[in-house]
């Protein structure tokens, strides 16, 4: 099976099993009328501290329904951080702790998970930690850990998948004050990305169905359907986040232009590394650098996703180059950029098996489902261990990824062989394609407690593909 299939044939099982046909392959084409790359990219603002002393911010959010633009003209009902769609981009410093107070103004629960953070576990958005409605909840973050790109989200039980869906995700992004001497482009050249796609009705509302990935037919930038951006001719940062449910994308620049990729989900990677297709599953982030210099004012470079089904998947976004800058930015050499330790010997190999429940439709991780009350593994603080994660969803060629909490870690290998320098950085959430085991090296330190490890294809993740370890000294 190709691997653009892979995502498609695992979702379509999830959606076939609960849908009638009919209503899963039924889309209504709301997006068809509106021309490719006729609206403009918007840039999620960034959020300001509420308040601040001399070591500590403190920032303010309002989870709530909002009606927003995504087709000119009209509105659509989503839920929203401070009602930003996606949510505003927190720009934080290293080292400097923030708390944000997270305001429940929905009529459902919620909470908010800081994707990829080293955080205490009751400021980790565990799933049944819930805000009720008309509730608050101050979530502390340290900050202790590499420059990043992070990214914040609902982890409401059982209702992650549509609460994101609908909106409850934004970015999250930890500075180092050493970075500036790095000389990347920075300001307004430094542009966070969320990819996701949607069903949409023709009324313009959003369609939630679990696993629907073939009704999902239209790629949002930020919350814009294939949108223009407009650039000069000079280097620009990309942050890219994968925020879909189930979608997986392949990028490629239209005019052949290399991606030079300097950071994955944990920080930086030891050399920029330059490629012409990069692929990013859901939750991964990727930081790149693309260059503009030296192209004529009137070009125009399409973003491609290999993996699309039709030119509304497959046309991601544009480029216009505009106008000519000057630029002083540069590329980091190999060698300028943090060096990755050595991965360390485990003390421990774990095992952990993903499948797909046919008879009671549901996903499982070591052959059970979910619950809260059940540690899967009790794992010592600061022991590094190896984690050895096989998807036997042949049947179906299901593909499923791991997020573990509290850490990053190392990818070792995939099928025994070693992972290229693209995945060889430090992740949070690993893709594993049916078939496959992939081995992790992992060490959980600075704080002991209960977190979870799931899949992270919501659809799947909602439907019971998650378990726990507890952390002890």
């Amino acid at each position: 099976m190709k691997r653009r299939n892979l995502l498609k044939a695992g979702a379509v099982v999830g959606a076939g099993l609960v849908l009638p046909l009919e209503r899963l392959v039924a889309s209504a084409a709301a997006t068809a009328g509106l021309a490719a790359f006729s609206v403009p990219l918007l840039v999620p603002p960034v959020l300001r501290p509420k308040t601040s002393t001399p070591d500590t911010d403190y920032y303010e959010m309002k989870i709530k329904p909002a009606d927003v633009e995504i087709i000119p003209g009209t509105t659509t009902r989503v839920l929203t951080f401070n009602g930003s769609f996606p949510g505003p981009t927190l720009a934080v410093t290293q080292g400097r702790p923030v708390v944000v107070k997270q305001i429940n103004e929905l009529g459902e629960d919620v909470n908010v998970h800081l994707h990829g953070a080293f955080v205490a576990p009751e400021h980790d958005g565990y799933p049944t930690h819930l805000i009720p409605p008309g509730g608050s909840r101050d979530y502390r973050y340290p900050n202790q850990q590499r420059a990043t790109t992070l990214w914040y989200h609902s982890h409401t039980h059982h209702k992650e998948a549509e609460q994101v869906y609908r909106g409850l995700a934004g970015f999250y992004v930890i500075n180092d004050p050493g970075d500036p001497w790095l000389n990347l482009p920075s300001g307004a050249q430094d542009v966070p990305l969320l990819f996701r796609d949607i069903r949409i009705d023709d009324s313009n509302q959003l369609v939630y169905f679990p696993g629907d990935f073939r009704g999902r037919g239209t790629i949002l930038v930020n919350g814009r359907p294939q949108p223009y951006f407009k650039v000069a001719t000079r280097k620009y940062r990309l942050r890219l986040l994968n925020g879909s449910n189930d979608r997986g994308f392949k990028f490629s620049l239209s005019n052949g232009a290399k991606f030079y990729v300097i950071g994955s989900d944990g920080g930086y990677l030891p050399n920029n590394i330059p490629l012409s297709t990069i692929e990013l599953f859901p939750a991964e982030r990727l930081d790149v650098i693309v260059d503009f210099g030296g192209l004529p004012v009137g070009t125009r470079i399409t973003l491609r996703n290999e993996f699309g089904e039709a030119a509304e998947t497959q046309d991601v976004m544009r480029f216009d180059v505009d106008r000519v800058e000057s630029d002083f930015t540069r590329i980091p050499d190999n060698g300028q950029l943090p060096q990755l330790p050595a991965i360390p010997t485990p003390t421990v190999t774990r095992d952990i098996t993903l499948n797909f429940d046919l008879p009671n439709r549901r996903f499982l991780i070591n052959g059970k489902p979910f619950d809260p009350n059940r540690v899967e593994f009790t794992v010592r603080k600061d022991k590094p261990e190896l984690w050895r994660i096989t998807n036997n969803d042949t049947q179906f060629g299901i593909t499923h990824s791991m997020h573990i909490h509290l850490v990053q870690f190392r990818v070792v290998s995939r099928n025994g062989v070693p992972v290229a320098p693209i995945e060889a950085g430090w992740k949070d959430t690993v893709t594993v394609r049916a078939g496959e085991t992939v081995l992790v090296n992992t060490t959980f330190t600075g704080f002991t407690g209960k977190y979870v490890f799931h899949c992270h294809l919501l659809d799947h993740s909602s439907n019971a593909m998650m378990a726990q370890i507890e952390v002890i000294p």
